[in-house]
């Protein structure tokens, strides 16, 4: 990964870049009015583009679009609860105000911020990513981000991103330590769907769910872990979950209850 300007570049956007170079140890190469793809093919990586309003990742060697931070669903899940209306992510992880929530499964965001605005300023909410360019690039985009709505900005202020591995996390975590454990193994197929934002295909990590994932995250939790999967997939039962079955989605959520144990 380099790191470089956008085309009509200042001396705001260049001292921008070259600060997000050294924050992440990587090279900041000067734009010089060479395209995206003059500047791939040139170096060969992955380039990070420092724009006025926002951070673009464009991957080599391939034809994604370039992937920059957007709330996505989140922008209308959020509208949703605030009129007070349903939402199935809720009804299943059962999140109220001052509530603890891991997610495992980053991605975008957009489950952590519908978490957040639940939990609210006493709350807590951790999001794991283990690409640590997507785990920048989003953390910045939740601090930046203007959504027009004065509890989602706050809410997503309140995100504390982690880069890593959820596998070791959860390992290294206390017993009981969050009240909900979340995984979404969807959430790449969700967000490809979204114009403006399919480069993230190029940057994701696909960690498949395990024995020992499950087993830690049952020791995590201590009132439920969720899972967000295909409606046909065999983790469902395979590791014991609960489904909330919904007709005609094309998901579900499911849990394994811990808070009688």
């Amino acid at each position: 990964m380099i790191v470089t300007t956008a085309g009509r570049t200042n001396q705001n956007m260049i001292e921008k870049a070259k600060q997000i170079a050294a924050e992440l140890a990587i090279s900041y190469v000067p734009r010089r009015k060479m395209s995206v793809e003059a500047l791939q093919e040139q170096y060969g990586d992955d380039i990070l583009v420092v724009g006025k309003n926002r951070l673009e990742m464009h991957p080599a060697g391939t034809s994604n679009s370039p992937f920059f931070f957007h709330p996505n669903s989140a922008m209308f899940r959020v509208k949703r609860i605030l009129r007070g209306e349903s939402e199935p992510f809720l009804e299943a992880t059962k999140l109220q105000h001052g509530m603890s929530f891991l997610d495992c499964t980053l991605g975008m965001g957009a489950d952590s911020i519908v978490a957040s605005v639940v939990t609210g300023e006493s709350g807590k909410v951790v999001g794991t990513e283990g690409n640590r360019y997507i785990a920048y690039l989003v953390q910045q985009g939740l601090r930046q981000w203007d959504s027009g709505i004065v509890q989602m900005n706050e809410a997503m202020r309140n995100i504390q991103v982690i880069h890593a591995d959820y596998r070791s996390f959860l390992s290294s975590l206390p017993d009981r330590s969050f009240d909900v454990v979340y995984f979404d193994p969807m959430f790449e197929q969700s967000i490809v769907e979204s114009d403006g934002i399919q480069g993230i295909k190029s940057f994701a990590l696909y960690t498949e769910l395990t024995e020992d994932v499950i087993y830690h995250a049952k020791r995590v939790a201590r009132q439920r872990v969720v899972l967000k999967d295909h409606w046909q997939s065999a983790k469902f039962q395979r590791f014991g979950f609960s489904v909330y079955v919904r007709k005609t989605a094309k998901f579900h959520f499911a849990t394994i209850e811990l808070a009688e144990e």
